[in-house]
């Protein structure tokens, strides 16, 4: 199952989580070395990469006593998916109403 984008956006409402996809983004970290730069013990920050993972942005393996994780930028690219079309929305409105505004500039104005 796919995790929807509610799911995805609450997990990256967190300033720990996207300072997590941050590093991640420019590779796999170890648990342990996510954790590092964070005050808080490493459960804690296990628990931000549940969330994550939960929500499909992070994939973990684990390889003896070390757990690896990865960004999974199919969940990223549905939130960019989403958030391009809201973008085009807008702007297509809002030109129109540049050109609504341009083919009327004697409309009396509003009383302030």
């Amino acid at each position: 199952m796919t995790p929807n984008l509610d799911t995805l956006f609450q997990a990256l409402a967190d300033p720990t989580r996207r300072a997590i996809v941050e590093r991640l983004s420019r590779g796999p970290a170890s648990v342990s070395d996510l954790a590092r730069p964070f005050d808080m013990s490493l459960p804690a920050v296990v628990q931000h990469l549940g969330v994550l993972e939960a929500a499909g942005v992070v994939a973990s393996e684990k390889v003896g006593r070390v757990r690896t994780c990865r960004i999974e930028p199919t969940a990223l690219s549905r939130a960019e998916q989403w958030i391009h079309a809201r973008r085009t929305a807008w702007e297509q409105r809002l030109d129109r109403l540049g050109g609504y505004l341009a083919a009327n500039p004697d409309m009396p104005e509003e009383p302030s």
